[in-house]
Formats: C-alpha cells, sequence, structure tokens
C-alpha cells in the first residue's frame, strides 16, 4: 500500500486548490464590483454591484469550507498507525483504498496511485468504524472485507 503520508500530501493539495479558487473567485468578485461605474441607469449599476456581492458571498462560503477542510487534515497524523478504521486510517477494501480524512473523492498521489479521500462521517465509514483487517460489515446490503489497515 501507499504510505499515508504521500495519501495525506494528495489531500492538502486538494484543500490548497479549494482554497486557491475561493480566494480568485472573491477578488475577481470584488474587482467586478469596483469597476462597475454609476452611469444614467442607476438601477443597472445597482444590480450589477448586487450580483458581484452574491459572487464575492458565494466564495467566501467556499473558502470557509476549505478552511474547515484544512483544519480537519491538520488534526490528522499520518505517521500514526492505526488498526481499525477510524480517522486517519489506510484502508484496503475489496472495494478499493480509502483514506479516512476528509470527503474529497477520488484523488490521486503525485506517484499516481489512485484512492478515495472519505470522511469518517461516510456511510461506508460508518459501517466500517472499529473493524479490523480480516473483518466484515454490510454496506448497502452488500459485504465488504477489510483486507488491511495502517
Amino acid at each position: 500500500m501507499t504510505p499515508k503520508p504521500a495519501l495525506h500530501a494528495a489531500c492538502l493539495a486538494y484543500v490548497q486548490l479549494r482554497l486557491d479558487a475561493a480566494r480568485a473567485g472573491m477578488a475577481a468578485a470584488q474587482e467586478s464590483s469596483n469597476s462597475e461605474t454609476k452611469s444614467s441607469a442607476g438601477d443597472k449599476y445597482e444590480t450589477g454591484r448586487a450580483m458581484a456581492q452574491q459572487e464575492r458571498d458565494r466564495h467566501a462560503v467556499q473558502l470557509h469550507e476549505a478552511q474547515q477542510l484544512l483544519a480537519a487534515m491538520q488534526k490528522i497524523n499520518p505517521e500514526l498507525a492505526c488498526d481499525t478504521v477510524r480517522l486517519g486510517a489506510l484502508v484496503a477494501t475489496n472495494l478499493g483504498l480509502f483514506y479516512v480524512s476528509i470527503g474529497a473523492g477520488r484523488l490521486r498521489t503525485a506517484e499516481g496511485q489512485e484512492f478515495l479521500a472519505v470522511s469518517a462521517g461516510a456511510p461506508m465509514m460508518q459501517a466500517l468504524a472499529g473493524r479490523r483487517a480480516g473483518e466484515e460489515a454490510l454496506f448497502n446490503g452488500k459485504p465488504v472485507r477489510v483486507e488491511a489497515v495502517s
């Protein structure tokens, strides 16, 4: 299995991309709002500024969510070994490789290893919580076998 620090780094890179995109979106929306000039059509000016403000607010929400993901990642020490499925565990199952961290979906390490970054609150991880290598749990009526945990 891929070492956990590589998976952790891929998750952090994902979070950084989200942070950068949200900040860039906020800056662009602010620039758009600032560039609106008052014209004889006052309603058009106010509408443009309001739309830019809504866009900025949307990006502010995205920035806040990305900051929460970063905070969650900072709570995980990828150097700690895990023997059960829990936050920070790297879990190999018959369905694939999972890193229990944040809900980022399918990611790829710098070395090209594909894995799923899932939160501990994800339904499958809740079904597998506390399981060890060799144990099974039912998820959506189908057995999921934990092959390895680290």
